[in-house]
């Protein structure tokens, strides 16, 4: 097998997440995903008595759920200063170092869009879950910062010539499901949903992704500094492009949030194929089943 391509620097995004936690990272991104999070898990009539936190950069969501009298490891990107209700280990979400079969539940909320291999990631978690184990979790998706992934495109275009990898690239909805199938999870389950954050202009939206150490991290990024006249342009092709009325701009997040289960022989299945007891064209048709 060979190995998945690098496509995020990781070592320095820890660096970056570790500053913006230094300064007072800006986490209104993350806490949008984790209430979200959990107004989903309160629909599951279920008892998870062990859980996992695959990756989430902030202590709330562990312990949340520590809280309401689960026992929770959290497995943090970063080592642990803030006090929390849970366990916690530091650890990688591209080599869970956990033992099959060992949770209940595995919840993360936006780490897992700055893995390199998501299906290898995702086919992880599927190991250290319990059968009948739920696998919840949010990541960005890939209308995220499309506007800005717009405006710099073009304003490079414009001054360079060319385009260079200065935004992310995300997961599309349309194949979570997918990749949660192929990981061996049952019941997969992918939607998604929009945020949009209005800014006074680029650079302060520029400025909240630093607070959230979520810079460009790419491997192929331009390693020296850009020219100071490529983000200007960009910044003007972003108000003439995606600004409101009042002249602040829109920037989208779009939260991917996502759930499937290890498969159980308790669960629904898919019907054989062929074992229908009435054809399609006669239910569109109206037709009544054979008897």
């Amino acid at each position: 097998m060979t190995s998945p391509s690098l496509i995020f620097d990781r070592p320095l995004l820890r660096r970056r997440l570790s500053r913006a936690k230094d300064a007072g990272a800006e986490d209104f991104l993350l806490r949008a995903a984790i209430e979200d999070l959990f107004e989903r898990l309160k629909l599951i009539r279920r008892d998870f008595s062990t859980v996992l936190d695959v990756g989430t950069a902030s202590p709330e969501l562990s312990g949340r759920l520590a809280r309401e009298g689960r026992l929770v490891l959290r497995m943090a990107p970063l080592a642990q200063t803030e006090r929390s209700a849970s366990f916690s280990v530091v650890g990688d979400e591209e080599a869970l170092p956990f033992a099959a079969e060992r949770f209940d539940l595995a919840v993360s909320a936006l780490s897992l869009q700055t893995v390199n291999d998501l299906p290898g990631a995702l086919v992880q978690i599927r190991r250290v879950l319990k059968p009948d184990g739920l696998f919840l979790g949010c990541l960005l998706g890939g209308q995220t910062l499309r506007e800005l992934r717009s405006a710099l495109a073009l304003a490079e275009t414009e001054l360079c010539g060319g385009i260079s990898p200065r935004v992310s690239p995300f997961a599309d909805v349309r194949d979570m499901g997918g990749l949660l199938q192929r990981a061996g999870l049952a019941l997969p389950v992918a939607d998604s949903e929009p945020l949009v954050v209005r800014y006074r202009d680029m650079f302060a939206l520029m400025a909240d992704l630093r607070a959230m150490g979520a810079s460009n991290a790419l491997v192929a990024r331009i390693k020296g500094p850009s020219r100071r006249e490529l983000f200007l342009r960009a910044a003007n092709i972003y108000a003439e492009r995606f600004s409101d009325p009042d002249g602040r701009i829109r920037a989208t997040f779009e939260l991917i949030f996502v759930s499937g289960w290890a498969p159980h022989e308790s669960q629904q299945k898919p019907l054989r194929p062929g074992s229908a007891k009435m054809r399609l064209e006669d239910a569109l048709r109206g037709k009544p089943p054979p008897r």
